[in-house]
């Protein structure tokens, strides 16, 4: 499948929770029921009760990141953590980048109601921003890179790194490949049509990484791997 192909099927994916959600259903809760009979099941119901405690929601990564009022902060894949996240009450002028266009129009229609000053909501992927380069002080892209494979992360690493200043503060994640979390989750991706394509062990994933950023630490949250950087002095062209 195309890049261009599997980007569009990630969007229609997430485009039809944010329809069915404002119907009041969530697609979590009708998953077949070959699914919800799977041994590990129970693991995925623990991690999304977690909340907070397991993804973008996370204490860890404010308190890394540090933001403040002086500060631009970019949400890669944003889904709707202003909303969720709390990250409406971060001090840092919020940017989201989100390829559903469901979520960036239920996004603005959140900053609307509650007359909230952003940066920018922009829909697109990740791997081409609109924004010129060392734009940011900080960010995250949390709960997207499972989507992909190697060489489009690689891709998208460049854009990141092309976007933030020099020794801003990033935080991402990826799948802990072979954990029986990531296992029950990509069954779970993979009935909602947007089946997790990354198949990198941490030792490969993290080679990717050093030519655009420095690991300040990494920590295990349910089926992801959080990784808390810093940007290289060596912005890309």
């Amino acid at each position: 499948m195309s890049v261009q192909k599997q980007l569009e099927q990630i969007a229609k994916s997430y485009d039809k929770a944010i329809e069915y959600g404002k119907k009041g259903i969530d697609l979590y809760d009708e998953l077949p029921k070959h699914i919800k009979e799977c041994p590990n099941y129970s693991l995925f119901q623990a991690m999304r009760t977690g909340g907070k405690e397991s993804d973008s929601g996370r204490k860890e990564i404010k308190d890394f990141l540090s933001p403040d009022a002086n500060m631009k902060f970019v949400d890669l894949g944003c889904c709707l953590n202003l909303m969720f996240r709390d990250y409406d009450k971060w001090p840092s002028l919020y940017y989201g980048v989100d390829i559903s266009g469901e979520t960036i129009k239920l996004l603005n229609e959140f900053v609307k109601s509650k007359n909230l000053t952003v940066g920018g909501l922009v829909c697109g992927s990740i791997h081409q921003t609109p924004f010129v380069s060392g734009f940011f002080d900080i960010g995250a892209c949390i709960g997207v890179l499972e989507y992909f494979e190697k060489d489009f992360i690689i891709k998208a690493l460049g854009e990141i790194r092309r976007i933030l200043k020099t020794e801003a503060k990033f935080v991402l994640d990826v799948p802990d490949v072979g954990s029986p979390e990531f296992e029950i989750a990509k069954k779970v991706e993979a009935a909602l049509e947007r089946p997790d394509r990354y198949n990198m062990p941490h030792k490969e994933f993290e080679k990717v990484l050093l030519p655009f950023f420095e690991i300040s630490k990494k920590e295990k949250t349910g089926a992801m791997v959080q990784y808390f950087l810093i940007s290289k002095n060596n912005l890309p062209r």
